[in-house]
């Protein structure tokens, strides 16, 4: 039970943290995501554990991705990409879409290179061979 109540806290201070640096008020998130003022301030507050639907609605008026909420709630598991990952995640210069696009090309970056790294190669004496 105590695990469930620390994501709920974890969830509604990191959307209270999102809310602030967006400098956007309570009421103004409530009409935003089409959420109860009162709903909204027991998430925020750790009362209240949203469903996924609900935080789906928030990230909406929040203006960042769904996921976002989805791992810090709990729902997702944290997407891998090692310490650039981690970086990206961590700046809080960049706004979640910036960071999700970062993610996103970093990761197409990633999955390129290990394609062209598994892709079977010829060697040098097949070439020679299949020319001769």
């Amino acid at each position: 039970m105590d695990k469930v109540a620390d994501i709920a806290s974890d969830i509604g201070e990191y959307i209270r943290q999102q809310r602030s640096s967006a400098k956007i008020s309570l009421r103004q998130l409530s009409k935003l995501a089409g959420v109860s003022n009162p709903y909204l301030s027991q998430i925020e507050r750790g009362v209240r554990k949203p469903s996924a639907e609900i935080l789906q609605q928030i990230a909406k008026g929040l203006r960042i991705s769904a996921e976002a909420l989805y791992v810090q709630a709990g729902i997702l598991d944290l997407p891998t990409g090692g310490p650039v990952g981690d970086a990206i995640r961590a700046d809080a210069e960049l706004t979640e879409r910036q960071k999700q696009v970062l993610l996103d090309v970093y990761e197409s970056f990633r999955r390129e290179n290990t394609a062209a790294n598994t892709a079977p190669k010829t060697t040098t004496q097949e070439t020679t061979e299949e020319s001769a």
